[in-house]
């Protein structure tokens, strides 16, 4: 059986290295990337990642954003969002296959 391929965007190492260790202990592949346009690129260069969990804040292109982008091409597409501040005011700019988790 083929394992399913998540990845885990933050420009926090230690944020990274904590899903993807939790994620790997349970079965699943993940792949890395550091920020949103590291992600973008990864993300059209692979077509078999099944789940992408990204950080809200990130610089450049932070997590709407880059939600955003992949929903342009794949309306549909799973993403869950990391949030890691409690108290901060968002308003999701994106619908569909959603989930924001607080982290605090």
């Amino acid at each position: 059986m083929e394992r399913l391929k998540i990845m885990v965007v933050d420009d926090e190492s230690r944020m990274r290295k904590l899903v993807k260790d939790f994620l790997g202990k349970k079965g699943y592949d993940v792949i890395e990337a550091e920020n949103g346009e590291v992600a973008v690129d990864k993300f059209f260069e692979q077509n078999d990642i099944s789940l992408i969990i990204l950080d809200v804040m990130m610089p450049e292109i932070d997590g709407f954003m880059l939600c955003n982008k992949i929903r342009k091409k794949y309306i549909n597409y799973c993403v869950c969002l990391l949030k890691q501040k409690s108290g901060m005011p968002y308003d999701i700019p994106v619908a569909g296959n959603q989930l924001t988790l607080n982290l605090s």
